[in-house]
């Protein structure tokens, strides 16, 4: 299958360093420095898992008009999301499975109105992976995990399901399930206090859940996203918050979100889709947001 990776940052490329194993025909697609240092370097991955460095991958700045891809793996920011749904139009037909592993909790509905596809489908990466100014991928701690699921749960997932077994058998974790929803609201309910609270405090998760007040404001930002979902009637088998709270625990002590890092190096934020989207979807039904509300007070995009 013709497989292609949609933005080349943390998720992109871990994915696409183990994804290059596979017998697929793996594409990439990125822009600016970051094209420059991997067309000339390769595609770097620092991981505890494992060290990976591809050369010579097919990477572009624009797609050649003559492909049509199977899978699309799009791992762009939130804020890039709509514009490459439009410049992705040329290059799929209504068979091909679109993965949006964006943060937050709505790149599918973004798709399903933009683009006529036979299935939708939805994507989860559990990972904390970035890319450094030298454009290597980092990959922070162990944790690597990644879910992949139709959005209609009838929907004939076989080709998706057979992709996800191959990534398997050749090491990469990523699972099929058809229940993705759960999982992307069950991400959602950690990212949105762990990006919040990071970027607002300039501090690690460890040294936030050091601090009883920090901690305190964490344990208060997942819960109002918790509450939240139940309003778009997601129903968990275990209370999200509490598994979450038990891998906080294992988490590295000096783990921190992507937000962050984009705020350092002054780039834009995914804020406002992420505590921002849980402030006014909790006025939409009257329900109290109080942490989410002092996140986005107290951070001042640069």
């Amino acid at each position: 299958m013709k497989v292609l990776i949609f933005g080349v940052g943390g998720v992109g490329g871990f994915l696409g360093s183990h994804l290059l194993k596979t017998e697929n025909e793996i594409f990439f697609v990125s822009r600016g420095k970051t094209f420059k240092d991997i067309k000339k370097n390769g595609l770097i991955l620092k991981s505890e898992l494992e060290n990976i460095k591809s050369k010579k991958i097919k990477i572009f700045k624009n797609l050649p008009k003559k492909h049509t891809f199977d899978i699309v793996i799009l791992t762009v920011k939130l804020y890039d999301l709509e514009f490459s749904i439009d410049y992705l139009k040329d290059f799929i037909n209504d068979k091909t499975i679109i993965l949006p592993f964006q943060n937050g909790v709505f790149s599918e509905e973004i798709i399903c109105k933009k683009i006529l596809l036979k299935d939708y489908f939805g994507a989860v990466a559990q990972i904390s992976a970035s890319i450094n100014d030298s454009n290597e991928i980092i990959h922070h701690g162990r944790l690597a995990t990644f879910f992949v699921g139709p959005i209609n749960k009838n929907t004939n997932s076989k080709i998706l399901s057979n992709f996800t077994l191959d990534c398997q058998n050749k090491g990469l974790d990523i699972r099929f399930t058809k229940n993705i929803g759960c999982k992307i609201w069950e991400k959602f309910i950690f990212l949105s206090a762990y990006s919040g609270l990071t970027t607002m405090t300039r501090l690690s998760i460890g040294e936030i859940f050091e601090d009883k007040k920090y901690k305190k404001d964490f344990i208060n930002a997942m819960l109002e996203t918790f509450e939240l979902s139940k309003f778009y009637g997601i129903e968990f088998l275990q209370n999200p918050v509490e598994k979450w709270l038990e891998k906080i625990n294992k988490m590295p002590y000096e783990m921190t979100s992507s937000m962050f890092l984009d705020y350092k190096r002054n780039k834009k934020l995914e804020l406002n889709w992420l505590s921002g989207f849980v402030v006014r979807s909790s006025k939409k039904f009257n329900l109290s947001c109080k942490t989410h509300e002092e996140i986005i007070k107290n951070i001042i995009p640069k």
